[in-house]
């Protein structure tokens, strides 16, 4: 097995923002603004943004597009992800994937603990992927969005991230 080329530029990777909120607007959506800049600060595309209620059908309909928009590489969602009566974010993404990144969740989970204690265990944070798309579902908080940004998102879109990423699966 040859050594990665560790040489070539990164890649930049066009992304999209959906915010899962009955409360959240345009005005409000600290955790949609945060994850939006920070894809653009390390060097991303973030052109494509939505804020949806926890509508079952609405959310599966929005994730379908941009699943079946070839432009689109990775989706971000933050919101509806709680152990609560309502939520449906797991219900409405889950069965859209083809596969599923179960160390998403888990490492989410770990690093969440340090912050929030055991209450981390009321996330179901998840991600997937679908049609070539990468999903990544965190709660809403932007706290919680900052765990997972800085702790994992960032570096596994990054394509010189070594030993391994998912921003390399993708050709500049």
């Amino acid at each position: 097995m040859g050594k990665a080329n560790t040489n070539k530029p990164p890649v930049s990777l066009n992304c999209a923002v959906l915010t899962i909120s009955d409360t959240r607007d345009s005005s409000n959506d600290t955790s949609g603004d945060y994850l939006v800049d920070s894809l653009r600060a390390a060097g991303h595309c973030c052109d494509t943004r939505a804020i949806a209620s926890g509508n079952l059908y609405q959310l599966r309909k929005i994730i379908s597009d941009w699943i079946a928009d070839d432009t689109i590489q990775i989706v971000l969602t933050n919101g509806g992800t709680g152990f609560t009566h309502g939520k449906s974010t797991v219900d409405a993404i889950v069965p859209l994937l083809d596969k599923t990144i179960t160390g998403f969740g888990e490492l989410f989970r770990h690093l969440s603990y340090q912050d929030i204690g055991s209450s981390t265990l009321q996330s179901d944070a998840f991600a997937g992927a679908a049609n070539n798309t990468l999903i990544f579902c965190m709660p809403g908080s932007t706290s919680a969005c900052k765990t997972a940004w800085e702790g994992i998102i960032k570096e596994q879109l990054d394509s010189t991230h070594r030993p391994c990423n998912f921003g390399s699966h993708y050709h500049a």
